[in-house]
């Protein structure tokens, strides 16, 4: 997935898809969502993948025990040394803990991202963590799904579908990483002569 920074001066704000109190809601819904699918939360763990998917999880993980009455464990997961296009990604990828606060071994594993795009993320998040144990299921939960898959992945719980043309960017601005909470739909622009 491509994400660009603030200073980026070849991506304009195009439009906000959505504001914070419509993400929230949207983490409600989806948390309800995966109760419904999960049969409760009594044997379900969250993995976020770094970085904005690890908010988004211990988001949920809070919805869903206030939901169920039970906590719901979270880890953290960072796919960069998974990832099959690292030349695309920097020389240099910085390499992050990995940290699983639980055993996932025989647990059903909700993977939690912001923005499905290619596949390539949730593929190499599937290869980390497998490094962690062998997990009973493994669905995947997005915020947004643009589209534009490279791989046969699909989410099981999607926050809302935006179909983008390749010109366009989702940028997912959460609190805890940003200090606001909004998605917005950014395109590229032609640079200057």
């Amino acid at each position: 997935m491509i994400k660009a920074s603030v200073a980026s001066p070849n991506l304009r704000e195009k439009s906000q898809i959505l504001s914070g109190s419509e993400i929230e809601r949207t983490l409600v819904r989806l948390a309800h969502e995966i109760v419904e699918k999960s049969n409760g939360a009594t044997n379900l763990g969250l993995v976020g993948i770094m970085r904005r998917g690890v908010p988004l999880a211990q988001r949920l993980a809070k919805i869903l025990g206030r939901i169920e009455k039970t906590e719901v464990p979270v880890g953290t997961l960072d796919i960069t040394l998974y990832r099959d296009d690292l030349s695309t990604v920097g020389n240099r990828p910085e390499v992050k803990k990995s940290t699983m606060e639980f055993d996932i071994q025989h647990k059903d594993i909700v993977l939690v991202d912001d923005v499905l795009y290619t596949g390539r993320t949730a593929r190499a998040a599937l290869d980390a963590l497998f490094d962690h144990g062998r997990p009973r299921r493994i669905q995947l939960c997005v915020l947004i799904d643009r589209g534009h898959r490279e791989l046969p992945i699909e989410a099981a719980f999607v926050g809302r579908k935006i179909q983008t043309t390749a010109n366009e960017v989702i940028e997912v601005k959460l609190q805890e990483i940003d200090g606001a909470d909004k998605v917005l739909l950014m395109e590229r622009v032609a640079e200057g002569p």
